[in-house]
C-alpha cells in the first residue's frame, strides 16, 4: 500500500555537481543481467568481498580484502553489531505508454509529489532496452494501459541542461497501488535483457511499497541468514526510504527521497553506539536516512520527511561506521559516500581486487562488506 500524504518537494533544488572517486573500465561481462537465482544460485550464495579499512586514528593499520560468500556473513559480524535496513518494498514502477503519435515509450515512476502527481521519467526503445526521452514537452499527454493517462506538467528540475525528470498528473482508473500491480512491471536497464518477475526485486523484510528501485544490498538476506545473525547477537535497525529512479549521469548526485527513521531505531542505534557496537547500514539508501537524523555528535533522533542529504568527505559520516553495499558503476556519486567511510585509497584496492576476481556489478550482482580495522 502507497503512503497518501508523504509528498516530494514540488520542484528539485540545484543539485550539486559532484565527480565520483574512481575512473575504472567495467566490462561488460561483470553487468549482472540475471537473478542469481537464474544462474543457479540461491539468493545468499552471490560472491562477498570483505574489506577492513584503517580508522583515522589508526594510520599504521593495514588495508585488509577477503573474498568469501554472503551466506558466511555472520562469521564477519560480532554480537552487538547493528545493521540497519531499508524495508521499502519495490514498486512495478515502469508503464507502457503511447505518445499523440502513436509512438511507444515506457513511463518511469520515481517519486508521489501529491495525490495524482508524481516525478516521472519518460523513456524511449533503443537496441538494448531504454534510454531517456529528451524530446518530451509540457503539456503532452501519454496514453497509459486501461484508459489511464500522464500529462506532462513541467521538468522537475530546471536546472538541467536536458529534461529527464518532469511532473506529471497521472488519471488512472484505479488506485496506484493496484494499478500498477496489474499494468507496470519492475524498471530495468539495459544490462537486463528480459523482464522478471517483481518478487525478483523485493528484499525478504520489505513492508511498505514505495521505491521506484529496488534497495538492492539488501537482496541476498534470506529468512535462514536473517536468524543465523539474529543468533550470533546481531541487531537490525529497520528503516524506511523510498528510492527515486537511478541517476543519469555519473556526476548527477540524487533527489530528494522520503524516509522515515522510527524512534525504536533510533533509540537502538543509539544504545549500540554507548556500548561499542559497530553501526552497519546495509545499503547507501539506509545511509542517506539515518545521517538525516544524526545530530553533529552522532546522535540518532527519530524523524521523517523529505532528505536531500549527499554524503560527502566534506560533510563527513556522523553514525555509520561500517557499509554493506554492491558494487558502484565508474564515477558514480555514490562512490563518494564510500570514499567518505573507507578512504580513497582503500577504495582504489577494493575496486581493483573486485575487477581482478570478476565480481558482478548491480542489483543482481555481488556485494561488499566495509569494516573498520
Amino acid at each position: 500500500m502507497l503512503p497518501t500524504m508523504t509528498f516530494a518537494p514540488a520542484t528539485a533544488p540545484p543539485p550539486a555537481r559532484l565527480t565520483g572517486s574512481l575512473a575504472f573500465d567495467l566490462p561488460a561481462e561483470l553487468e549482472a543481467g540475471t537473478p542469481p537465482e537464474a544462474r543457479g544460485l540461491a539468493r545468499d550464495e552471490v560472491r562477498l568481498l570483505v574489506s577492513y579499512f584503517p580508522r583515522r586514528e589508526q594510520v599504521s593499520a593495514t588495508d585488509r580484502i577477503q573474498h568469501s560468500q554472503f551466506r558466511d556473513l555472520p562469521g564477519f559480524l560480532r554480537a552487538g553489531d547493528l545493521l540497519i535496513i531499508n524495508t521499502s518494498g519495490t514498486l512495478n514502477a515502469a508503464l507502457p505508454a503511447r505518445r499523440a503519435d502513436n509512438t511507444t515509450v515506457r513511463l518511469h515512476l520515481s517519486n508521489r509529489l501529491d495525490t495524482d502527481t508524481w516525478v516521472v521519467e519518460p523513456r524511449q526503445p533503443a537496441d538494448k532496452g531504454t534510454l531517456p526521452l529528451f524530446t518530451a514537452s509540457a503539456g503532452e499527454c501519454l496514453t497509459l494501459p486501461a484508459g489511464g493517462s500522464a500529462t506532462l506538467l513541467a521538468p522537475y528540475s530546471e536546472h538541467s541542461e536536458h529534461v529527464r525528470l518532469w511532473r506529471a498528473r497521472l488519471d488512472l482508473p484505479a488506485r496506484i497501488g493496484r494499478y500498477l500491480q496489474q499494468h507496470g512491471s519492475p524498471i530495468r536497464y539495459n544490462y537486463v535483457p528480459q523482464g522478471w518477475p517483481g518478487s525478483y526485486y523485493q528484499t525478504v523484510y520489505a513492508t511498505r511499497m514505495g521505491s521506484a528501485e529496488m534497495p538492492s544490498a539488501g537482496r541476498a538476506f534470506t529468512p535462514t541468514l536473517m536468524t543465523r545473525l539474529v543468533a550470533r547477537g546481531v541487531l537490525f535497525a529497520p528503516l524506511l526510504l523510498h528510492t527515486g529512479v537511478a541517476s543519469l549521469e555519473a556526476d548527477e548526485p540524487p533527489y530528494p527521497e522520503y524516509f522515515e527513521v522510527p524512534p525504536a531505531s533510533a533509540r537502538l542505534v543509539n544504545f549500540a553506539r554507548e556500548n561499542g557496537g559497530r553501526i552497519i547500514a546495509v545499503g547507501t539508501t539506509a545511509v542517506r536516512a539515518l545521517e538525516s537524523v544524526a545530530d553533529g555528535d552522532g546522535r540518532v533522533n527519530a524523524g521523517s520527511g523529505w532528505t536531500d542529504l549527499i554524503i560527502t568527505p566534506d560533510r563527513g559520516l556522523r553514525v555509520v561506521n561500517g557499509m554493506l553495499t554492491g558494487f558502484h558503476e565508474p564515477r558514480a556519486t555514490h562512490l563518494a559516500m564510500l570514499q567518505t567511510l573507507a578512504g580513497l585509497p582503500h577504495l582504489r584496492q577494493c575496486y581493483a581486487a573486485a575487477l581482478r576476481e570478476k565480481y558482478l556489478w548491480h542489483e543482481f550482482g555481488d556485494l561488499h562488506l566495509l569494516l573498520p580495522a
